[in-house]
């Protein structure tokens, strides 16, 4: 018996890239992000998308999951069995924080919407122009160079992924001698980015 792993017409990264946008478009856009000083959730999210895309279109095991993120076994296992309707009462207003992985149910819920909407696979992307203007497109370049690499990672690994890339009018390299390492997590690494610029 033949095992697809990969769905036809659509690249995992495509699909990943979509439920992050509807996640953000279910938080009440980037704006709203902003407005609530909520931005630190960007990288949650994006490996949220991927946790998600990955269990359910690539069939991943948690152990598979976690050495292409570099995340552990237990923060996959966290973010895909995440209870969605908990977090959406809670991001609605209607419970006091949930145990749940918040970015994880999230992720959820809008992968969910896309499914029974028909959407997902269609190539979406982020408004170039609404992330430039909010200042965070960088991270997303961030995260689409460094996809695939083991974490924790060190300065010459990150160097070598992020050479050539210019963040706010600064060479990645450059800002990249000013942290400590190892860098542990993707989201450690946009984090400590943030806080250089």
């Amino acid at each position: 018996m033949e095992v697809i792993t990969k769905p036809v017409g659509a690249s995992i990264d495509a699909m990943a890239e979509q439920v992050f946008a509807e996640s953000i478009a279910l938080l009440g856009g980037l704006r709203k992000l902003v407005d609530y000083r909520n931005l630190t959730w960007l990288p949650s999210l994006a490996e949220a998308a991927y946790v998600v895309v990955l269990k359910n279109e690539a069939m991943k095991s948690y152990a598979e999951i976690a050495r292409e993120l570099g995340i552990t076994e237990q923060t996959a296992r966290s973010i895909a069995t995440a209870k969605e309707e908990r977090v959406e009462a809670y991001l609605t207003g209607g419970v006091e924080k949930p145990k749940e992985h918040i970015a994880g149910g999230l992720a959820k819920l809008a992968y969910r919407k896309l499914k029974q909407e028909g959407r997902l696979g269609e190539e979406v992307r982020l408004a170039q122009r609404e992330a430039e203007v909010l200042g965070i497109d960088w991270a997303v370049h961030v995260l689409a160079k460094i996809k695939g690499l083991d974490f924790p990672a060190e300065r010459e690994q990150l160097a070598e992924r992020l050479r050539g890339l210019v963040i706010k009018g600064k060479r990645a390299e450059e800002i990249l001698a000013e942290l400590e390492y190892p860098v542990k997590t993707p989201a450690e690494l946009l984090h400590k980015l943030r806080e250089r610029l």
